[in-house]
């Protein structure tokens, strides 16, 4: 598999540049958990300012399950946090046989700081094929606090 992390500055590829997956289509979604005032298919409208959110607080596990193999070539993902000062990190992994063998695209870490720092965009160019499941792991605050995981924006081209 090739990768390649491309910068997140003026060079970053718009969201409406992009043919984006209806994920809600062509897949089906596994939560560890959800805030029911806050459910994940939130996250697939980033456009719509509001985001999925854990009902429970330490690591959260998303996993999408392909109805088809799909080609990926492009992740974005946004995250928001506009109250706690921690440091969130993620994985994210792909499966191209339903689940039984996942390969790493992207592991992250980085630091929210209100009200100076309350976003983080990540842009991934992947060449992904027959791709079953995709997995996103979120610790919210690698220092373990009651923190509740969230996800502003997950998107696939």
């Amino acid at each position: 598999m090739r990768k390649r992390i491309i910068s997140q500055g003026v060079d970053e590829v718009s969201p409406t540049d992009q043919d984006w997956l209806d994920l809600e289509r062509i897949a089906q979604v596994e939560l560890t958990s959800e805030d029911p005032a806050h459910p994940f298919e939130s996250a697939l409208r980033p456009d719509k300012g509001s985001a999925w959110r854990a009902s429970s607080p330490g690591e959260q596990t998303i996993r999408l399950l392909f109805y088809e193999p799909v080609s990926i070539k492009h992740i974005r993902l946004e995250f928001n946090e506009e109250q706690y000062a921690r440091t969130q990190e993620f994985v994210l992994r792909w499966s191209p046989d339903d689940g039984q063998t996942y390969q790493e695209i992207a592991r992250q870490q980085y630091n929210f700081s209100p009200p100076d720092t309350i976003r983080e965009v990540e842009d991934y160019a992947v060449e992904l094929d027959r791709v079953t499941a995709l997995e996103l792991s979120i610790i919210p605050d690698i220092s373990r606090s009651e923190v509740r995981a969230s996800l502003a924006g997950l998107q696939l081209a």
